[in-house]
């Protein structure tokens, strides 16, 4: 597995030029190049994120009324109040993991996280640290990524799995861009409203309408960074208005489109996530 490199503003990004055994998984290197001591403010986007740090000094993670150091979990959307990443020169693989299989891979449902941020060796114990030390003993960012890939199809092979019901119903929404209608899921499943909206829930993380928001607002968020107007993306992205737009986005992100356009994070995103 050969790996690109990226160097941003505030991080050097290493990415895999090939994609993980696992659908629905996807990874980036990255090291902090000590230009960010005040944090960055991380984007909603629709996966659960999972950060396995090994440098030699911690990633840090302030959420609302906690900090968090080394390596961590965020649930689907990042949940509510402000998310910001900082660290001392860090190390971490990054990974986006489809609530499709975030589930198997975690051993927790999203829905479980709540949106919430946890350290990963709450959920993983000890498993948590063999990794971290087995990457910091790796010299390689390729050999990085190829034993954090067989890690997580290790853990997929025996994890739960989701209704294809609901895996049917969730890339509906991802391949509408957030537009489909949400109340017509059920009927095209052949479900009932009430099972289909509590299967998607229990296993998804989110209910279908605010799954279908996030999905809407990731694609609007990503068009805004890269350059478009807010009053056209508005409306190409199924939006009522440009106040609509507008309060989506301090909804997810606290901040106005013009200042979330300009983020590190979304910056880096066509490199590191390519597949997104």
């Amino acid at each position: 597995m050969r790996s690109a490199a990226y160097e941003a503003p505030v991080w050097h990004v290493t990415r895999p030029t090939r994609p993980s055994r696992m659908a629905g998984v996807s990874m980036a290197g990255f090291r902090d190049r000590g230009r960010s001591p005040g944090g960055h403010r991380a984007i909603p986007h629709p996966g659960v994120t999972l950060a396995v740090e090994f440098g030699a000094a911690p990633l840090i993670v302030n959420a609302p009324g906690r900090q968090l150091r080394g390596s961590v979990v965020v649930g689907l959307g990042f949940g509510p109040g402000e998310l910001r990443v900082r660290g001392e020169y860090f190390e971490a693989v990054q990974i986006r993991l489809s609530p499709l299989v975030a589930r198997a891979v975690l051993g927790v449902s999203p829905a479980d996280l709540n949106g919430a941020v946890v350290a990963l060796d709450d959920l993983w114990g000890r498993e948590a640290s063999r990794i971290r030390e087995q990457l910091s003993e790796v010299p390689s960012w390729e050999g990085r990524f190829a034993l954090t890939d067989a890690l997580l199809a290790r853990r997929h092979e025996t994890g739960a799995s989701v209704d294809p019901e609901v895996a049917w119903a969730w890339r509906r929404v991802i391949s509408s861009r957030g537009l489909v209608r949400v109340d017509g899921l059920a009927d095209e499943v052949g479900w009932s409203r009430k099972r289909l909206w509590s299967r998607f829930r229990s296993q998804i993380g989110l209910p279908p309408k605010r799954a279908a928001k996030l999905v809407r607002f990731d694609h609007a968020v990503h068009r805004l960074a890269a350059g478009d107007g807010a009053a056209r993306v508005a409306a190409e992205s199924g939006y009522a208005d440009q106040s609509h737009l507008h309060r989506d986005v301090v909804a997810f992100t606290g901040v106005t489109p013009a200042t979330v356009a300009g983020e590190p994070w979304l910056a880096i995103d066509d490199f590191a996530w390519p597949s997104r």
